[in-house]
Formats: structure tokens, sequence, C-alpha cells
């Protein structure tokens, strides 16, 4: 029987993110679906690209094993957000302990697994574009290198889909299908708590497949597939499939800079995060690393082997190499932070240099300041952080402490080697050191009598 497609409005979107799994393949002391990709979590991922297709409301199915997650979620989406599934019975069992969070729900359901870090909008608006067009369920299809622990989507000879048949079932017929289940399912709300409950266990594995639902869908009305690239459904579900998501979030970064502008002289030893954000003109040097947290203006260098973090580089400013810039630095226009310098929390005004080996914690550097090697901000006494201020255009000689809290007045001097615990007037000179003492000839005297006590056995 041929399915006719008629166009319909478009209802309210939800999604059911299924992230009860245990994950103990990934041999990790993490929940499987908190750690990371791109430095943001993998559920976090997965909600982002919920959020991103307007879905309204967003559910998460947790299991009783994992408190942590059930924390990250509510953190992130409310205790509203988060359903239970109280043993681990198969994934129809876990989209089902979602039926109550979403009993005043009127509209489409997108059901998915929890462990895809790399799936986008564009990936499932697909799905919903199946539903405008008719169709009683929409699924997710793709064609993997290694089919062998994947579920295959059975079609019928006109291409509609019959049912998912898991691994474990598997005719020999049926595993020379190439087309794979991906996990992401779309049908009304009202369609999936009718389905759920009819699920049964008799199965291989004795558990409760969300893949039965489709071959139900099937025998009412026209279920259809769309497919995308594996990359972009690709789970999480072992260290190494972990390691290779990564690599294929890196390479669509560090595409995406290109070009936008952002010029990289050896693109494939950068590292960026989920929201680092480098304006066209910026330079980024082999082997940085972006933290969480990054902008990198227009004209903006940073050179290698910098880690950056939490910080803002502003227009012009050259950062590196070796440089750590920790959450919160702020590197006004055409400042310069050094090779082994460390800034966290320090707001560094236009023009300003620190050029070598230095510690600025807590506090600011006003324009055109010069930050000698050595210096340190005494920012932390065991128990509190204090802040120290740097006015503009101020010196500040190497090797020196700058015990928090401190002000160093605008155009002020501080003498190489001091201590300062006080705060400096501008223009002034301040210096903290004891008065050099020498005395003559005593370095030879030390050393006859170190050989006089050696040779006598002492």
């Amino acid at each position: 029987m041929r399915h006719r497609l008629a166009r319909r409005p478009m209802p309210a979107r939800a999604a059911v993110i299924l992230a009860a799994g245990a994950g103990t393949r990934l041999k990790s002391p993490i929940p499987k679906v908190l750690n990371k990709v791109g430095g943001r979590t993998i559920v976090d991922r997965v909600i982002d690209a919920c959020e991103g297709l307007g879905c309204e409301r967003i559910v998460v199915v947790v299991g009783n094993h994992s408190p942590q997650v059930r924390a990250h979620v509510a953190a992130r989406l409310g205790e509203g957000a988060i359903a239970v599934q109280e043993e681990p019975l198969g994934t129809a069992h876990a989209a089902l302990a979602a039926r109550e969070a979403l009993k005043d729900f009127a509209g489409d359901v997108l059901v998915t697994n929890g462990d895809v870090p790399l799936i986008e909008p564009k990936d499932l608006e697909p799905l919903f574009q199946l539903r405008e067009q008719g169709a009683l369920m929409g699924i997710v299809g793709f064609e993997p290198e290694n089919q062998l622990l994947y579920g295959r989507i059975i079609r019928g000879a006109d291409g509609h889909v019959i049912r998912i048949v898991e691994p474990k079932e598997l005719t020999a017929d049926q595993a020379a299908v190439k087309a794979c289940n991906a996990g992401f399912y779309l049908a009304s709300r009202e369609d999936w708590f009718r389905w759920l409950p009819k699920v049964r266990n008799d199965n291989a594995k004795g558990e409760y497949y969300l893949t039965d639902v489709v071959a139900m869908a099937s025998e009412e009305g026209l279920v259809r597939a769309v497919f995308a690239p594996e990359s972009a459904v690709m789970g999480a579900d072992t260290q190494m499939q972990l390691s290779a998501a990564e690599a294929v979030f890196q390479e669509r970064r560090r595409a995406h800079f290109l070009a936008e502008g952002v010029a990289m002289p050896a693109p494939g030893t950068v590292h960026f995060s989920w929201d680092t954000e480098v304006a066209a003109g910026a330079t980024i040097e082999p082997y940085v690393v972006f933290g969480p947290g990054v902008t990198v203006e227009s004209g903006a260098v940073i050179r290698a082997f910098t880690h950056v973090e939490g910080a803002r580089v502003r227009a012009g400013a050259l950062v590196g190499p070796y440089a750590r810039l920790r959450p919160g630095a702020d590197i006004g226009e055409e400042a310069h932070i050094g090779n082994f310098v460390e800034v966290k929390k320090v707001a560094v005004g236009k023009g300003a240099k620190a050029n070598h080996l230095a510690y600025l914690g807590d506090g600011s550097v006003g324009p055109g300041a010069n930050i000698g090697a050595g210096t340190i901000f005494c920012n932390y006494d065991g128990f509190d952080k204090y802040d120290t201020h740097v006015g503009a255009n101020a010196f500040v000689g190497s090797d020196t402490a700058l015990v928090a809290p401190v002000r160093v007045g605008e155009g002020a001097y501080i003498g190489s080697g001091s201590v300062i615990t006080s705060d400096v007037s501008p223009d002034a000179l301040a210096l903290a050191r004891g008065r050099q003492v020498e005395k003559p000839g005593w370095a030879t005297e030390f050393r006859k009598a170190k050989l006089a006590n050696k040779e006598a056995g002492k």
C-alpha cells in the first residue's frame, strides 16, 4: 500500500534524552554522559542540540546508579527535567520513564540517546520535516564503516521503514543490510506513550527495546528514515570512541576558524573548546590549547605552547610563547604577556607588558605599565585571596613581590628585588630590601676552613 504524504502544521517540540546507561565500557569513574568533548559534557552537547531544534520541553532520563548525572542536569534544566529509570531494563523502559514529566505536553517528542557528542540541530531537523509531510514516525539512519554493533533498518520495496532489528536478533540476510539505526526517533507524545507500554522483552537480552516501537508504528502508518553522516551520530561507548569524537570535533573547529580568516600555520596542533571565539585576523601559532570561555579579538597573536582558559585577549595583544592565561584574565589591546607568565583574574591594560617569568593573580595592571621578570602578585594567605593593583605607566622592577592587598600608584617605580607590603604613591620610588653588606676576604677564609675540616676528617 502506498502512503500519501500530506503536509500539516508543525506541532510543539519536546525531547527525551536517554542518559541512564552505566557506561561500563569507558572504564571511567566519570559517568559516560559527563565525559567531555570539546570541553563540554556529552549530555550538555545533546541538550544544546535539542534546544537548537526549538524543543520547548526537554526531559533527561537518568539511572539510580548515577546521582552525578541527575545533579548535573538539574543544575542546568531544573528538577522538573529529570525522569528516573528505576531499573536498567532497556531503552523502551527508559523512554517510558518520561511519561509523567510530559503528561501535560501536546506535540512531537524526539527520543534520542544521551551519548552522541557530535549531533547538531541540522542533523535532526529533517526528522521534523518528515512529520510535517505526514509521516507517523521519523527515524535517523546512517551507514557506518563497521555495522557489527548496530541494529539494521529494514525497509520495504517502497523504501519506507518496516522495523529495526537489534544486532543480537539479526538473520544472515538482515546482517548484510548497510542502513543502521542511529538512535533518534520522532513521533507524537500521544503515540509514544500508547506504544511504549506494549513493548515486550521476549528477546535475546531480555530487555525492552525502543526499536520495537518502530514496527508498531509501521503497522499503523508511514515510518520514514533520514540519513546522517556517521561522524554526526557516532557514540562514545569506549575511550577509543571518545577520542575519535574529540578528533572530529577539533577538525570541525579548525576548519571553521580557517574559513573565518584566522591564521593558523599548523592547525592540526591547535586544540579548541566548544565555545572558543577567535576573530578574523587573529593568529594562532602551533601547540596552543584553548579551554572553555576564551575570546580572542582580531589582530591578537597567541604564540606557541600557550594555554588559555576563561580569558579574553583583546585586539593586537601578544601572548606567549609558553604563557598561561587562567579564568578572569583580560589582556588589553597591544599588551604583551610573554614566556612563562601566568595571569589569573587580572585585567591587563592597553600596552602593558609582562614579558618574562611572572605570576599576576587577582587585580589589575594599568595601561602602559611594565612588570619585570620574576614579579609575583602574592595574592593568597592560605585562606583568602586579595587584590593587587598596579597603576598606569608604573614600572615594577625584576624579582619583586607585591604582597596583596596593595596598590602601586600611576607612574611609580619599584626597585628590583623589593617586597612591597604597603601602597606606593603615584610617581614615587619604592625600595623594600635590606642594605648590601660586603666583608672583604670572607670567601677565601671560608673555603680554607672548610678544606681544613675535610682534611681532618670532620
